[in-house]
């Protein structure tokens, strides 16, 4: 249905940072009432505009947005609210009558700074500048702002139409199909919420950035905000316009709104380009890989399903949209879904269909050779159970937002890496990185090296809770056997008769060369920061999901991230072990130092996670407190480690870390523990469904997070390598020898520095 406004003014809402002048888009009337109101408010209450202090200077001469709302309120007895008010002040604000100090778009019933233009009325004699007129502005300009009630939703039709044309929506329209909304916007037209009671609600958890939000109208499917967007117009200029971000919504609402936004062909938009990879990365939350993988196919229209009088062009079109999703999802994932027989069947299905469709719509060649790669396989290679007369059906179950959780990768495979814990006593080990199939023979050479003991005097032993013993042959695999809930791997000593006993506690007291001393300290710290950069790069993005969202905590599915925080920890004990462990106060002072420069390297080397665990190994109790090794600590070593202590400094959520840390170019390592926390933090914060819809808003908080990681990868580090004259340093940062009982540790440093 379609009306003439009978009005001189436009209701269409201005973009301020467009080139266009304000009478044009409003009419010269506006533009003269928002002048006049302008001219009486300095007049009237030249005490509210002020110099004021600003956080880059002084700002002259301007107002308090709340000010102006509380000054219009008291002169205008029709302006009934606050939010009229607002928006007569935004209505200046979009004819750049006033203008914001922080250049926002919208105008701010706040402690917000505002000025006012310069510019003049150009008529000769305005009927707004007569006494008490400007009212009669004001009343025109609260008319722009207010929109009817009584309709759901207004469109304000393209500009190539007349101006004033509105199209409007009876109560029997169905504003909720999204494929509505989505062709208004790709005809240019202009999307405005009416003011309703029923979503007043909505608007006032909105966090205060003027943004739109639209509901499906039977049933609550798709919550969307409006936001300002910069995209680049056929000159390579960037324009402002107003895009839709989602809020909240059913999982299917989401992929079928994330598929309608996607281009093919130009660059996606800053706002696709996020959905796309929010909802990559997190839909593990609310669906599993089968329940994704049947809702793209529910998406990929086969040709009996089409849309009645459907142009080939849109059925191509969605066809390449649903394979450009799952292009960039196998892309993202790479190898992490590599053993996941849902997604291998699903890629099988898809490629077949598009095999059978490229002679229909010759445009998904490219799209089939690039499933080829994909899959491995060649054009001409079938499966016959995926033929196209199974293709309709259903291959997998039935789709539910909240039944699945998290889904898990598997168990552990042979050729994964993991931290081995060699126990030389009971409360000390040797960490040991090796595969799943590493022989005992193998474990046992590291273990004899690091603790400088014969190998063929040694053997390996696994030990139950319950005292139960049984060594190991050579060629068993050590670490299979060993990773049982109840046991643990021990080194014995064999005497001459064969017969195994333990090391005693006392024994590391004995006198020890200590051969970190002997090491240079710039190449200690690199071969931290490398071993360290191994492990962080091998994350990835989905294990800190699985981290902070699974329930069960299962280890198979954070395996690398697990491994970077178990190596921050024993970076901790390792400081502690070596410091406690040196009987000599003038060696143990040495160390200190010694510790001190390689946390200042690790920070040069934009290792943070090794620096954080040696900084907070120093600052263990039963290292802080050997006063007499800290007495003869040098000033300068001091004051540095002084300087090294305040990165750590967790008031203010860690801000001298995080302001330090985002100074650091790529690549570089965080520290992974505050990483999780900030994860964590957002996670328990905020309610994953909200109504029974997918809370997104808090997901793309979490993936906002987790993509940090990209930034800090990339780049990869240099090939620097240690010099070679330290042969033995590559075997002693890697195996490092730990003490993880905090009791032993204090006995230690009370026996080399005993209380007074």
């Amino acid at each position: 249905v379609y009306k003439i406004a009978l009005q001189t003014l436009s209701r269409r809402i201005s973009n301020p940072y467009l080139e266009t002048p304000s009478n044009k888009i409003y009419g010269e009337s506006s533009s003269c009432a928002g002048r006049a109101l302008r001219n009486i408010f300095t007049l009237q209450a030249s005490d509210l505009i002020k110099d004021r202090v600003y956080l880059t200077g002084i700002c002259r001469r301007s107002c308090v947005g709340s000010e102006l709302v509380d000054w219009l309120l008291e002169q205008c007895p029709f302006v009934k609210c606050r939010s009229t008010a607002v928006g007569v002040w935004q209505l200046l604000l979009d004819m750049g009558i006033i203008l914001s100090v922080d250049r926002q778009l919208y105008f701010q019933d706040s402690h917000a700074f505002y000025q006012f233009s310069a510019d003049e009325c150009t008529y000769l004699f305005c009927e707004f500048e007569k006494e008490e007129a400007w009212k009669n502005g004001v009343e025109i300009c609260g008319g722009v702002m207010s929109w009817d009630c009584g309709f759901k939703y207004l469109f304000a039709l393209s500009p190539t139409l007349k101006a004033g044309v509105l199209c409007k929506l009876q109560g029997r329209d169905d504003i909720g199909r999204i494929e509505l909304v989505q062709k208004l916007a790709r005809e240019n037209c202009q999307f405005l919420q009416a003011d309703r009671k029923a979503l007043e609600k909505a608007e006032q958890v909105d966090d205060g950035g003027g943004g739109e939000r639209a509901r499906e109208a039977a049933g609550a499917a798709l919550v969307l905000r409006k936001v300002w967007s910069r995209s680049p117009d056929d000159s390579g200029d960037s324009l402002l316009s107003d895009r839709y971000v989602v809020v909240s919504g059913t999982p299917e609402k989401i992929l079928e709104h994330l598929l309608s936004d996607l281009h093919l062909e130009a660059a996606q938009d800053k706002e696709t380009e996020t959905l796309l990879d929010d909802f990559l990365l997190t839909y593990t939350v609310f669906m599993t890989t089968d329940d994704l993988c049947q809702a793209l196919l529910r998406q990929y229209p086969f040709t009996e399903n089409c849309i009645q009088g459907e142009d080939d062009s849109d059925v191509s079109c969605r066809k390449r949209k649903v394979l450009h999703l799952v292009s960039q999802w196998t892309s993202l994932y790479k190898d992490w879904l590599h053993e996941d027989e849902h997604l291998k069947q699903f890629l099988k299905t898809i490629y077949r269909n598009v095999l059978d469709d490229v002679y229909e719509y010759p445009i998904l060649e490219k799209d089939l050779k690039e499933f080829q790669k994909i899959l491995g396989m060649h054009r001409r290679h079938t499966v016959d159970e995926y033929s196209p007369h199974r293709k309709n059906k259903t291959f997998f179950p039935q789709f539910s937002v909240k039944e699945n959780w998290l889904q898990h990768r598997g168990t552990v495979n042979e050729t994964e890496e993991i931290f081995c814990r060699v126990y030389i006593t009971e409360h000390s080990y040797v960490s040991v990185k090796a595969q799943v199939s590493t022989s005992a023979q193998e474990i046992l050479k590291i273990v004899a090296e690091k603790i400088q003991y014969p190998e063929e005097e040694l053997a390996l032993v696994t030990v139950s809770f319950s005292g139960e013993k049984h060594a190991l042959q050579p060629n068993d695999l050590a670490i299979s056997k060993s990773l049982e809930s109840s046991s643990r791997m021990f080194v014995y000593r064999k005497d001459l008769t064969d017969s195994l006993s333990p090391f005693s506690e006392n024994e590391e007291l004995q006198q020890r060369s200590v051969r970190i001393l002997g090491i240079n300290t710039w190449d200690l710290a690199l071969e931290l920061t490398n071993f360290d950069w191994s492990l962080f790069n091998a994350i990835h993005e989905q294990e800190l999901i699985y981290f902070t969202f699974s329930r069960q905590g299962s280890a198979e599915n954070t395996e690398n991230l697990s491994l970077l925080l178990q190596r921050c920890n024993e970076v901790q004990l390792w400081v502690a072990t070596e410091i406690l462990l040196c009987s000599q106060l003038c060696k143990r002072v040495q160390l200190v130092k010694k510790f001190i420069k390689i946390a200042a390297h690790c920070k040069a080397q934009r290792n943070l996670n090794s620096f954080f665990a040696i900084v907070m190994g120093l600052n263990t109790a039963s290292v802080s407190r050997l006063s007499q090794t800290w007495e003869k600590i040098p000033g300068k070593f001091k004051k540095l480690f002084t300087e090294l202590e305040s990165l750590t400094d967790p008031s203010l959520n860690h801000k001298a870390y995080r302001d330090a840390f985002k100074k650091m170019k790529s690549p570089k390592i965080p520290f992974m523990p505050l990483l999780l926390k900030d994860v964590t933090f957002i996670h328990e914060g905020n309610k994953t469904f909200l109504d029974n819809l997918v809370n997104f808003e808090k997901l793309h908080m979490i993936a906002d997070t987790v993509r940090s990681l990209r930034h800090c990868r990339n780049n990869q580090f240099g090939n620097e390598v240690p010099s070679k004259e330290h042969h033995e340093l590559k075997p002693y940062v890697h195996h490092l020898h730990v003490i993880d009982n905090q009791q032993v540790l204090f006995e230690l440093s009370h026996r080399i520095e005993p209380r007074a």
